[in-house]
């Protein structure tokens, strides 16, 4: 959530920034700005009001004591009126302030300087790619078929239980995600992540936390009776440990990481991008968070950045890393950089992790600050995520890139967790 005061003194600065993600922000900053104003006035003139009605009230006392009833008695029916005044104007600048927050909550997270203008993913900027990006060659067999041949997926048999999008791993496809899991893990927490088990549901405060309600409400799933939400990822549980927490400037940065598995509804999502393990309802990530000082999150975006680039390294996977453009961002972030794997059988790049820096967007809405020893004012802290990884289009990298006429290879990291080096 911007902070607004910095919408007050910035007006033209938030405008001209929010254009950068193709939000046209003027009109809501206008109201913003008038709705402000008029709070304020509100304010002065309730103070004013009861200002006058404490002088009063010292005034009658002062009257009734000298036996002045008859002047004391008409002060009192002024003091009548004014504390009916001062009661109005409360509940105009109640709703004044409540309309205020509705319009301040819709407004995105400022894009940083460094987030080139654009519409869509075809406008990002290409940071980095690995020097073992694979040609596409004819005959290479997809993901799905794979999964297929070797037993791996059963597709149908997700459809029966739930509906398409809840795919049943069975065998080695089961050891597989759960081998990744561990990898994951093992290397995040190796990197200084604490661990987290969080709940994979979340009240209405945590989903607001993190910027994710009212936004994407209509990905969320939504457990109507209890008015709980199903986790879209392992950041809104593990970032809202900290909601309404003012931690020690001496134990930032905060680093943890969490498996869970994510839900999400994709609604409007079809098509060929869509098959197989490209676009799910249910699946697995591993997750990383950090909370820091404000100067100190744009070199922790960096080494999130390193992180996740050694992962994919270490899989072996060809990969490249994209700057977001405004237009492909999210609502949350000030800066984005996303992780795709090729696929060398359908021959695209696919999205494997997205790491973000919020600064304090998050953090206005979590009310989360900190304090050094000994210090009475709080600061307010900045956060950042990251996917270390998400785990079906690794998978369906690793099973495309690494089929063989005997089977499908597995990478050097993962053969001690799945007991072979060849999926047969």
């Amino acid at each position: 959530m911007l902070n607004l005061k910095f919408i007050q003194e910035n007006k033209e600065t938030v405008i001209r920034k929010l254009a950068v993600k193709n939000f046209d922000a003027r009109e809501i900053v206008e109201k913003i700005t008038r709705l402000d104003d008029e709070r304020k006035n509100l304010q002065r003139e309730s103070d004013d009001k009861a200002a006058e009605m404490n002088a009063l009230s010292k005034q009658i006392g002062a009257l009734v004591k000298a036996g002045k009833t008859g002047e004391a008695g008409e002060m009192k029916s002024r003091t009548t009126f004014l504390k009916e005044a001062i009661a109005a104007l409360g509940v105009k600048h109640d709703s004044a302030l409540e309309e205020l927050n509705r319009l301040i909550i819709h407004l995105p997270n400022l894009p940083d300087d460094s987030v080139p203008a654009g519409k869509g993913a075809g406008d990002n900027e290409i940071v980095r790619v690995s020097d073992n990006v694979p040609r596409h060659e004819e005959g290479q067999v997809p993901h799905w078929e794979l999964a297929r041949k070797h037993d791996l997926i059963d597709f149908e048999l997700g459809v029966k239980i739930t509906g398409a999008g809840f795919p049943v791993y069975k065998g080695a496809g089961a050891r597989l995600q759960r081998a990744l899991i561990h990898f994951f893990l093992e290397e995040n927490t190796r990197a200084g992540y604490e661990e987290i088990m969080p709940p994979l549901v979340v009240n209405e405060e945590s989903g607001f936390g993190t910027g994710n309600l009212p936004d994407k409400e209509g990905q969320m799933y939504y457990v109507t009776e209890d008015k709980f939400y199903l986790i879209p990822t392992a950041e809104v549980p593990v970032t809202n440990l900290y909601r309404d927490v003012i931690l020690d400037a001496d134990d930032l940065p905060v680093k943890n990481t969490a498996y869970t598995p994510c839900f999400r509804r994709e609604a409007g999502s079809y098509g060929k991008d869509v098959r197989g393990l490209n676009r799910l309802h249910q699946f697995d990530k591993v997750e990383i968070v950090q909370v820091t000082r404000p100067e100190a999150s744009r070199e922790a975006l960096e080494e999130m950045v390193r992180h996740v680039e050694s992962l994919l390294v270490k899989l072996e996977l060809p990969y490249r890393i994209v700057k977001l453009c405004g237009g492909d961002m999210s609502f949350t972030s000030a800066i984005t950089y996303d992780f795709e794997v090729f696929s060398k059988a359908q021959d695209r790049w696919l999205e494997v992790s997205s790491v973000s820096n919020f600064e304090e967007f998050q953090a206005n809405r979590l009310k989360l600050r900190f304090k050094s020893k000994g210090d009475k004012k709080t600061t307010v802290a900045h956060t950042l995520n990251g996917s270390a990884l998400a785990l079906p289009r690794v998978v369906a990298a690793l099973l495309e890139n690494n089929q063989t006429a005997d089977g499908i290879r597995v990478p050097g990291v993962l053969q001690a967790f799945m007991g072979t080096s060849v999926i047969k």
